[in-house]
């Protein structure tokens, strides 16, 4: 099965590292948690785009399974752009400018 080419929007890449620090500076476990789990979705995202469901301004989303947050993505042809790393209870949509 072809893979897509994943890449991080600036602003993405910022705010899913942001949230590793956060987890990290209250619980080393929690944080390699999180950083696996988006580790995951991104994988899946890369194998099956399709996958996630679709949201706001033309893209897709996943949720991460344990932690408060969702992969905002845009499909573009055989690439895929990550345009946020969104907590699932605050500011929704903010991103949508990216």
């Amino acid at each position: 099965m072809p893979q897509f080419a994943v890449g991080f929007h600036p602003l993405a890449a910022d705010e899913a590292q942001a949230a590793e620090r956060w987890y990290r500076e209250r619980n080393e476990t929690a944080s390699g948690r999180f950083q696996r789990e988006l580790d995951r979705a991104i994988e899946r995202i890369s194998e099956r785009p399709e996958a996630g469901s679709p949201y706001l301004s033309n893209t897709r989303r996943i949720l991460l399974r344990r932690f408060p947050f969702f992969v905002v993505y845009r499909v573009r042809g055989d690439n895929v752009q990550i345009v946020a790393v969104a907590h699932a209870r605050r500011r929704p949509g903010y991103w949508r400018a990216r």
